[in-house]
C-alpha cells in the first residue's frame, strides 16, 4: 500500500488545475492520472497515453519503494493507490484507442490482478 500523500488530493477536489498539482507534485499519480482523463474526453488520446504512461511509472516506483515485489494487489480500498491505479486503467484505455491491443490486454489484466474492485468501478 503507499503512503498517504493528502496534498495534491486536496488540491485537485479544491479545484486546482490539474497541470498546476502536477508541475507542483510531480510524483502523484493521480494528478497524472486525472491528466490523461482530460485529454482522453477532449479527444486528445495521444496525450492521454502519455499522461498516463507517465503517472503508471511514477506509481511504480513509489509501490517499489513501499515495498511492493511487482505482484500482488493494489488494494482500491486504499485510497493512496487510487492514483496509480487510475492511470493503469487510463494507459489501457488510450493504449486501446491507439491500436496497441498487446499493451491493452496487458495492462487491463495488471488491473483486474491488482484490483478487481478498481477494475469493475473503473471499467
Amino acid at each position: 500500500m503507499l503512503p498517504d500523500d493528502p496534498e495534491p488530493r486536496e488540491l485537485l477536489a479544491n479545484g486546482t488545475a490539474t497541470a498546476d498539482v502536477a508541475a507542483k507534485y510531480p510524483k502523484s499519480s493521480l494528478a497524472w492520472a486525472r491528466l490523461a482523463d482530460e485529454a482522453f474526453e477532449r479527444g486528445s488520446v495521444v496525450e492521454s497515453y502519455a499522461y498516463a504512461r507517465t503517472g503508471y511509472h511514477r506509481g511504480l516506483d513509489a509501490l517499489r519503494r513501499a515495498g511492493w515485489k511487482g505482484h500482488g494487489p493494489v488494494p482500491w480500498e486504499h485510497e493512496p493507490n487510487r492514483g496509480f491505479l487510475r492511470a493503469l486503467h487510463a494507459l489501457a484505455r488510450a493504449a486501446e484507442s491507439i491500436g496497441e491491443q498487446d499493451e491493452y490486454e496487458r495492462c487491463s489484466q495488471f488491473l483486474k490482478d491488482s484490483s478487481p474492485a478498481a477494475a469493475q468501478t473503473l471499467g
